[in-house]
């Protein structure tokens, strides 16, 4: 056998050296070198991986039995040299262990109190949240300042998949929201002789509030129901364990993508709904108040501010944002088959579009506050 694919395991002073190729054909060795070992006295034990060139699962899990028994001992376990690339194997390692090894009395302890299980079940569904919010956020901080990280092509398939094969459904939904806002106000506006107004209703509101809250809610029902579905199937076929092993963050390969993909195409929508929207405003003023085109944009231009159409833009990146993640993170949540992934596919578009509803009515607020 090579040198290179040996797999060394040694005691210096309060340092566990791990050295060489910790795969499943070694672990025999190991074990021998193991049995052999005299564990450090020192209280705190440092468990240098620096050297080891390769792992799988088994080298992983013997790696955790390793920090089990020392834990069991009395020691305090410090893991020093990791690499990136086994980063992920060993984390899903110690989350498999911790599921598997729950104490017993803890199990039993629920049971006198029954409101407790529903408590704990709400906190840990919070604590995931966060804990999925806090890891996207780094690797979002990490990307940024390293745009090598991002894969650009796979980025690139979700804008075309979300953006330019979401044009026609946009367009055509957020024409007829214009159509109904100008013929519903026409109706109104005839009665006092104020026809010209129709161009302050249809503007303001659909540039401020209607087009960019359409857009976000109907992508999230295209896409951010996609993106739970995608992940959730690649979780029941086991493609994410395998995804993990290889020692690539499923955060990296599926999360980021999507969630840049978003924020470059939902403001672009928007604008695109914007036109759309304020056109078929135009076609009922013309046909329902006698109001030209010509006057339409005249109008236009003097009553709706640059501001409307700022506000409504400058929601688009953070409704992106909001589809983006609940959509991936319902996906990660999928612990069943099938039915597990329709389920968790019908609350990512439900929490998306209360989610929204909500940052939305908050930047109403604030922006009545300010008096934008």
């Amino acid at each position: 056998m090579p040198v290179e694919q040996q797999a060394i395991i040694s005691v210096s002073g309060n340092v566990v050296q791990c050295q060489g190729a910790w795969t499943l054909s070694n672990l025999k060795d190991l074990e021998r070198h193991i049995e052999r070992l005299r564990w450090p006295e020192d209280h705190e034990v440092v468990c240098d991986v620096e050297g080891v060139t390769a792992m799988d699962t088994g080298g992983a899990l013997l790696l955790q039995r390793i920090d089990n028994d020392l834990v069991r001992r009395g020691k305090a376990v410090a893991v020093r040299g990791l690499k990136p690339e086994f980063t992920e194997l060993v984390r899903l390692v110690q989350a498999k262990a911790r599921l598997n090894h729950a104490s017993p009395a803890q199990q039993a302890g629920w049971e006198k109190f029954p409101l407790l299980p529903s408590v704990k079940i709400g906190t840990d569904g919070i604590i995931r949240a966060l804990a999925f919010l806090g890891e996207t956020t780094v690797a979002i901080g990490r990307s940024l300042l390293r745009p090598r990280l991002i894969r650009w092509r796979t980025m690139l398939r979700v804008v075309e998949f979300d953006g330019v094969r979401a044009l026609p459904i946009t367009g055509l939904l957020t024409f007829l929201v214009g159509v109904v806002i100008a013929y519903q106000g026409a109706e109104q506006l005839r009665k006092f002789g104020t026809n010209i107004f129709i161009v302050d209703l249809v503007g303001i509101s659909l540039l401020r509030e209607i087009a960019p809250l359409i857009v976000a809610i109907l992508i999230a029902g295209r896409s951010g129901s996609a993106y739970a579905a995608e992940i959730g199937t690649m979780k029941v076929t086991e493609e994410l364990d395998a995804v993990r092993t290889l020692g690539i963050s499923p955060i990296n390969l599926l999360v980021l993508p999507r969630t840049f993909a978003l924020v470059l195409t939902l403001p672009l929508l928007t604008v695109y709904a914007d036109v759309l929207g304020v056109f078929g405003g135009m076609l009922i003023a013309s046909g329902q108040l006698n109001v030209s085109f010509a006057e339409f944009l005249d109008r236009f231009d003097e009553a709706v501010a640059v501001r409307h159409f700022l506000i409504g833009l400058a929601k688009a990146p953070f409704f992106a944002v909001i589809i983006a993640l609940v959509g991936c993170y319902q996906g990660f949540q999928i612990r069943g088959g099938v039915d597990d992934v329709g389920r968790h596919t019908t609350i990512s578009v439900v929490q998306s579009i209360f989610l929204v509803i909500v940052f939305d009515a908050i930047c109403s607020v604030v922006t009545s506050w300010w008096d934008l």
